[in-house]
């Protein structure tokens, strides 16, 4: 089910996301949350160039693969 969330813009962003909607033929609402999306998609995951940095470095890798055996193992504590 959707929600309705009150947002509060100036009028130049306001203008702003108005122009962008509507010459990309969309509703105020879904620029607004298509861009939402779309930024959380860029920032929260690794693009292919930097999974391919990771994959490569190895010291990073074998730094992980411990890691990961010492959360499995319960070897640690959790800070806080």
């Amino acid at each position: 089910m959707s929600k309705t969330v009150t947002l509060r813009l100036r009028d130049n962003i306001y203008s702003l996301f108005r122009s962008f909607a509507e010459s990309d033929n969309r509703s105020l609402s879904n620029f607004i949350e298509t861009s939402a999306l779309q930024f959380i998609k860029e920032h929260e995951y690794a693009d292919d160039l930097e999974m391919a940095e990771i994959s490569s470095n190895a010291p990073l890798q074998a730094s992980l693969k411990r890691a990961y055996r010492d959360a499995k193992a319960r070897k640690g504590r959790v800070v806080k």
